[in-house]
């Protein structure tokens, strides 16, 4: 089987590394790594994504993934990559959080018999005493060298707050805690993560005479420039009632023709050879890659057969078979009788329906002549949409040329 890293390396995984051929030579025997995620949301989302394939790669290499859930570190709040501080969440919020999230790690991770272990900082960085905190650990870290780092240097301007000052001081305690306790090894992370990483690794040294390696990834966005896992309506979240796995797929296959490939590498696990295939591929004949990407992703978070569930409604869509034949699971929206018999200007009902953020983004779309109903292009933007085009107690409404939704009469 082959290097973990060199894995890594050929599907884009890296963007730093403390020490390439030593963390090369550290992966030739079974090694403890782990990633931290603070418990902020009721779900993971897809900026998460990469973190959660690594570790997977990591565990199917026979290497060992602990999955830090930063209850402690989440009542504090990471400056890195941030313009402003996080809200102070409560414990009871976090501690809700995180259990949601160890359910979801379940799906990606097998923690049977220790091959995977997941832990909660708050254990061992609540009960901290303060002032032995700061004598034993804090007399390591050099001010002069935190302003440096990156994530604190970004936020000097718009204002960095004591609370998060000691960010870094308990991600590097996180890593110390855990190189005693698991023998850890490696920490991984976003790129914006590399200072926070550095001082995990320098802390273990002075403590403990030791080398450990840090790797980080890049911080992906697509060709367009928008960060991954951004959408009109929001973060694409991993948990199906937040995100429909249909949702979740037509994510994937509406993404740019020139992110298909490198998203193939990082977000499947494909082979490298068949990769090499799809990227054959040219103008039209993309959208095939475009649908395994869709498909794998969606496979690998919410299971084969939602994904092929996905793929059905998807290609019913494009191929535009009667709205009464598409399958159950597409994304739909109630709308009660009295309503449309009332009849809805077109702006209205397409910001009612989610289809666009708000009633000025529905005009405009309606006037560029972006919008559908039944497959016929809505001329105005205050055109009544009434009983009059309901078929069979359904509408199917559209925005460009890949956003459908159905609306059901009741």
């Amino acid at each position: 089987m082959a290097n973990v890293l060199e894995v890594f390396e050929e599907r884009g995984f890296v963007e730093q590394v403390t020490d390439r051929d030593a963390l090369y030579r550290q992966f030739e025997a079974p090694t403890t790594c782990y990633i931290g995620f603070d418990p902020t949301a009721k779900s993971l989302h897809v900026g998460n994504l990469l973190p959660i394939m690594a570790l997977i790669h990591m565990q199917d290499h026979g290497h060992r993934p602990i999955v830090v859930m930063g209850g402690g570190t989440a009542m504090v709040g990471d400056p890195s990559g941030k313009t402003e501080a996080r809200p102070i969440m409560s414990k009871a919020e976090i501690d809700s959080n995180a259990l949601v999230l160890k359910a979801q790690f379940a799906r990606f991770l097998d923690f049977e018999n220790k091959k995977a272990i997941m832990v909660n900082n708050a254990d061992w960085l609540l009960p901290l005493n303060y002032i032995e905190f700061l004598r034993d650990i804090g007399r390591h870290f050099s001010v002069n060298r935190m302003l440096a780092a990156e994530s604190y240097k970004a936020r000097l301007e718009t204002g960095l707050s004591f609370i998060e000052f000691n960010y870094m001081l308990l991600q590097a305690y996180d890593y110390w805690y855990l190189f005693k306790h698991y023998d850890c090894r490696l920490q991984m992370g976003g790129n914006d993560q590399w200072g926070n990483i550095i001082a995990g690794a320098d802390l273990i040294r002075r403590l403990e005479g030791e080398i450990v390696f840090g790797l980080t990834f890049p911080l992906i966005t697509t060709s367009s420039g928008i960060k991954m896992g951004k959408t009109h309506k929001g973060a694409i979240w991993l948990d199906p009632n937040m995100t429909s796995p249909y949702e979740y797929y037509q994510y994937w296959i509406n993404q740019d023709d020139r992110d298909v490939i490198r998203f193939l590498c990082l977000f499947t696990f494909l082979s490298m050879e068949e990769i090499k295939e799809l990227a054959k591929l040219k103008d039209k004949e993309i959208n095939r890659a475009k649908e395994i990407l869709a498909f794998e992703a969606t496979k690998i978070c919410h299971g084969e057969d939602k994904a092929l569930e996905a793929r059905e409604i998807s290609r019913a869509f494009f191929k535009e078979k009667s709205i009464h034949d598409i399958a159950e699971g597409a994304p739909t929206y109630q709308l009660p009788e009295e309503k449309i018999k009332e009849g809805i200007p077109a702006y209205v009902l397409f910001e009612m329906c989610g289809l666009c953020p708000s009633k000025s983004e529905a005009r405009r779309v309606i006037t560029q002549g972006g919008a559908y109903v039944n497959e016929i292009k809505v001329n105005s933007f205050d055109e009544i949409i009434d009983d009059s085009k309901v078929k069979g107690s359904t509408l199917l409404l559209r925005v460009g040329k890949k956003r459908y939704l159905k609306v059901n009469i009741v």
